[in-house]
């Protein structure tokens, strides 16, 4: 058994934004609404789903037109730190895509937010996958699969066939509800976020080609 693709989870993996989207959340929630917002309320509550889910697990009460004008508010603050030049890369996350590049291994990028696109275009990558899912291509948000399900069904190739890689809690047990394998990059020493994940590493230097392919031999056949 080998693998053929490869799923990067955008924020957190490639790209550094997840300070940025705390900065937002919390300028939204505690700026304007006056409710206390951590750094654990972001992971356990926003991370990785959809913007309008990250307003209504603060601020539950609110209609569908009210959760939208104040996603729409976090989001302009997003983009204002974007614009300000803050948005960091990962740059062990860029040698491995382009080592799976070379290696033949298809690949997608697949991110809640609807900014996929903007930023990969940013950041030089938009050319290297063959997919690219942001919050526009699915209806379910993670935990749910849709998401990851979505980028193999782009790459033409099953869920057995790709390997997810993840760094929020809502991510892995994605990817682990649509049966792929996942890694999970656990870079706040966060362990309970990871259990399920096939492989825990604490930055993607620690993976190659040669680590995947291993990972794949040794799978548990089902």
């Amino acid at each position: 058994m080998t693998f053929k693709g490869a799923i990067f989870d955008l924020d957190g993996v490639i790209v550094d934004t997840v300070p940025l989207h705390f900065e937002a959340w919390k300028h939204l929630f505690t700026d304007i609404h006056h409710i206390p917002f951590s750094k654990h309320d972001y992971e356990n509550k926003v991370d990785g789903k959809p913007r309008i889910d990250g307003v209504r697990a603060i601020l539950p009460n609110l209609t569908d037109e009210e959760a939208i004008k104040e996603g729409a508010i976090k989001q302009a603050y997003y983009l204002k730190l974007i614009k300000e030049g803050k948005l960091k890369k990962f740059p062990s996350s860029f040698a491995l895509i382009k080592e799976l590049k070379n290696h033949g291994i298809l690949l997608a990028a697949a991110s809640s937010s609807k900014n996929a696109n903007f930023i990969l275009e940013k950041i030089g990558l938009n050319k290297d996958f063959q997919a690219i899912i942001s919050g526009n291509d699915f209806t379910h948000g993670k935990p749910h699969p849709e998401i990851f399900l979505n980028a193999a069904a782009k790459l033409n190739l099953t869920t057995n066939e790709c390997v997810v890689f993840e760094d929020a809690l809502v991510g892995v047990q994605a990817a682990k509800a649509g049966d792929f394998l996942c890694i999970g990059i656990n870079r706040n020493h966060q362990d309970q976020n990871y259990i399920n994940a096939n492989l825990v590493v604490t930055d993607l230097a620690e993976v190659n080609y040669e680590t995947l392919q291993k990972l794949y031999l040794t799978r548990p056949c089902k």
